[in-house]
């Protein structure tokens, strides 16, 4: 049976006596989240609330799925650790599947247990491979949390080390020119080049998101990545495509890449592939394997407890037919939010791919909508519904629900958002 619950006032009181004040929460009356099944979570008093973030595309196949919550308890009883350093079946056997999975040659696999641990590892993969020490990322980039991977964070929130590594070179994205995607793309690239003709001889990788999650959800057109990936083969360059966010048919395919039909050097991923159990990796081919030679291991990464649960993961995105799935869900969910764009002027931008969706909301005197953002957060949750936001300015609304969501779900989360945006709007 379920203990006692506590309730949100004494986990506030307790998270300010005994945690750091960096662990910030959503909303300004936050309920205690206690219980999840498939889209839905629960509080302590019982509410129901249609979860439409999913852990920040964490448990794209539902809380608790029962399928996959089995394996894990299956392997949980049987064997729970041993470490990289003894043989461990669960784990070839996801590296196996992920190269079923990855695309193009792909097929070498490093477990460890976050995303940022993953980046930090395709970071150091590149350095090995090209004897190169330095990076290029983009503005409104979010990496992780470790030192190196914040230090190649374009986001200000979320670069906290004062003494940050001096390795990354940053280049803006689409976001950063007020202009249509295709001709900002078109600058951004210009950026490049100029950087590469300067520093080329000098950098390892790029590492870059398909669609920046924190940034703002910020969708480049298609052939952008593809003109990235020339210029930095050029200069023998790697590409890292950070997929933590991304990954594992969040936006109809098993990965963002796909869509813009590049093959990347070295891929990292985390979140999905765990539906909530901590698993990532990150993965090259076999001749960019070959440099991580020297000795190295993690003591958590490739448990055999967080394997099987995501070979239970990737066998139901499969037989459930997720990424089919997502593209037929993701364009319902798209069309109604372009609707709710032409009703409410606040309501500035869509964009996405698939069940990764954001809109921007923006004032009538052109100043990010932040308020505003957090009332719609705020009105939601008291209707029942859970939803993220992002961006640089934290005015972007986070559509990334758990995928196994429904029609009806979406067209709930549509009716109840349109009474969020009038209130806002004539307020």
């Amino acid at each position: 049976m379920f203990k006692n619950y506590i309730g949100p006032e004494a986990i506030i009181n307790k998270k300010k006596e005994h945690l750091y004040p960096c662990t910030n929460h959503f909303y300004k009356n936050p309920p205690q989240l206690v219980r999840g099944e498939m889209q839905y979570l629960y509080d302590q008093k019982g509410n129901q609330y249609l979860d439409f973030f999913a852990g920040v595309s964490v448990v794209n196949c539902g809380h608790c799925n029962p399928i996959i919550l089995e394996a894990t308890i299956t392997q949980l009883k049987q064997l729970q650790h041993t470490t990289t350093i003894y043989l461990s079946q669960p784990m070839v056997e996801l590296a196996e599947k992920l190269a079923s999975v990855l695309p193009g040659n792909i097929k070498h696999s490093f477990f460890c247990t976050s995303g940022s641990e993953a980046n930090e590892g395709a970071l150091l993969l590149a350095r090995l491979y090209t004897g190169r020490q330095s990076f290029i990322a983009l503005e409104g980039s979010l990496h992780g949390r470790t030192h190196l991977t914040a230090s190649g964070t374009g986001i200000d929130m979320w670069r906290t080390d004062p003494y940050m590594d001096d390795s990354f070179h940053f280049i803006p994205n689409i976001a950063a020119f007020d202009e249509p995607p295709e001709k900002a793309a078109k600058l951004s690239i210009k950026a490049l080049k100029k950087l590469l003709k300067e520093k080329g001889k000098d950098i390892a990788a790029m590492i870059i998101e398909p669609i920046q999650g924190n940034g703002g959800i910020i969708t480049p057109p298609l052939n952008y990545f593809q003109d990235i990936q020339k210029l930095l083969h050029k200069y023998g360059i790697l590409l890292i495509v950070d997929e933590v966010q991304t990954g594992f048919a969040r936006t109809g395919k098993m990965f963002a890449i796909e869509h813009y039909q590049v093959i990347p050097d070295i891929i990292t991923m985390a979140k999905a592939l765990g539906n909530g159990i901590p698993i990532s990796a990150f993965c090259t081919n076999p001749t960019i394997a070959n440099a991580f030679n020297k000795p190295s291991a993690s003591t958590l990464g490739g448990n055999q407890v967080a394997c099987e649960t995501a070979l239970a993961v990737l066998k139901y995105i499969d037989e459930n037919h997720l990424c089919q799935r997502t593209q037929e869900l993701g364009t319902t969910l798209h069309q109604g939010l372009l609707k709710l764009k032409d009703k409410y002027p606040i309501l500035k931008e869509v964009r996405g791919i698939g069940l990764m969706l954001g809109a921007e909301l923006i004032k009538k005197d052109g100043t990010p909508a932040t308020n505003e953002t957090d009332t719609i957060l705020e009105t939601l949750k008291d209707n029942g519904i859970i939803l993220g936001k992002n961006g640089i300015h934290r005015n972007v609304l986070a559509f990334q629900p758990p995928l196994i969501i429904t029609q009806r779900d979406i067209k709930n989360l549509l009716n109840q958002l349109d009474s969020a945006l009038k209130q806002v709007s004539f307020n």
